[in-house]
């Protein structure tokens, strides 16, 4: 039986299959979508890969099993050369995209074109715990470019890193991004092995039974309809159990402590040869578009400082 979902927000939505080790997640965002472009004029498609990256963060940061933030990261060697999205297990979220200098990228652009042109280009997943213990560092898988589309590229990652099959459905446009996540979960072993095989087969059934369904599913069709409609029309009659919903935003975790530890990790040298051409440093967050101003008495005090330096997983413009 479905429950009506409420999708005046941006919302993610769970669901499980009963009797099978086999889960779901939507997403739709558009509040969170339109503040990631209010501050960049993206290329149509760049757009849609980054908006198909956000949805997939918030789809993979609802397993997070501990308090931190996934990093999802596509460095490329096309006229795109940087695609970072970020999504914390609160489901907040940044992303930005780097173009090279004096590209252009044609509106029906793949991705390949824009990423992968001469197949060095490598997808990478961050994941960062908040709460770290002594000496540890975050994990970080990095692979290959592995992919026509997004979807793909993550679901190839998964398999090769997690050992476990997941399929996603991805869409994006100026205006909403929307995803859909099948995981088939790894089975506890019983002792009836006949029960065993035959809840097995059953499982893999529905697998395969709700992997057909969702492929059904157009991109246009899940750039247009909401959860509430998608669920009923993909899945009114199977079995499933939805949980509550739950709500990603936008949010930017930079700060002026950060940056200026980014500003250390550039080294002395190199911010007093800044600081000498230009009289004073100033940084824009690629992610919200906030400035920071840095004098030659505040970079003069980052490096007396003890603080230590912290990675800041971001690309930052210095200007006049």
């Amino acid at each position: 039986m479905l429950k009506d979902i409420n999708t005046s927000q941006d919302t993610l939505q769970k669901f499980i299959f009963d009797n099978a080790a086999v889960k779901g997640e939507f997403v739709e965002l558009s509040d969170t979508w339109r503040e990631v472009q209010a501050r960049h004029d993206y290329p149509p498609a760049v757009k849609t890969v980054l908006g198909e990256m956000l949805a997939a963060a918030a789809l993979l940061s609802a397993n997070l099993k501990f308090n931190g933030a996934i990093i999802m990261q596509i460095h490329g060697d096309g006229p795109v050369r940087l695609l970072v999205v970020e999504c914390d297990s609160d489901l907040r979220l940044r992303a930005t995209a780097k173009l090279g200098e004096g590209v252009t990228v044609a509106d029906d652009a793949s991705l390949t074109d824009m990423l992968n042109v001469s197949g060095k280009g490598r997808f990478v997943i961050t994941l960062d715990p908040l709460e770290k213990m002594p000496g540890q560092q975050p994990y970080q898988g990095i692979v290959p470019l592995d992919g026509d589309d997004m979807a793909t590229v993550i679901e190839n990652y998964m398999l090769r890193s997690e050992q476990l099959d997941t399929r996603l459905w991805l869409a994006a446009d100026g205006t909403v991004s929307r995803g859909l996540l099948l995981q088939k979960l790894p089975r506890h072993s019983g002792k009836d092995d006949q029960v065993e095989q035959a809840s097995e087969a059953d499982e893999l059934e529905t697998w395969n039974r709700a992997v057909m369904l969702a492929s059904t599913l157009k991109q246009q069709e899940l750039l247009s309809t909401d959860i509430q409609t998608l669920m009923n029309r993909l899945f009114w009659e199977e079995t499933i159990r939805v949980f509550e919903p739950a709500h990603p935003h936008f949010h930017c975790s930079c700060t002026r402590e950060k940056v200026g530890n980014m500003l250390k990790m550039l080294g002395r040298e190199e911010v007093e040869d800044a600081l000498s051409e230009l009289g004073h440093l100033g940084i824009n967050c690629d992610f919200c578009g906030k400035h920071y101003e840095f004098d030659k008495v505040d970079c003069a005090q980052l490096f007396v400082s003890d603080t230590p330096v912290e990675t800041m997983i971001a690309a930052s413009d210095i200007k006049h």
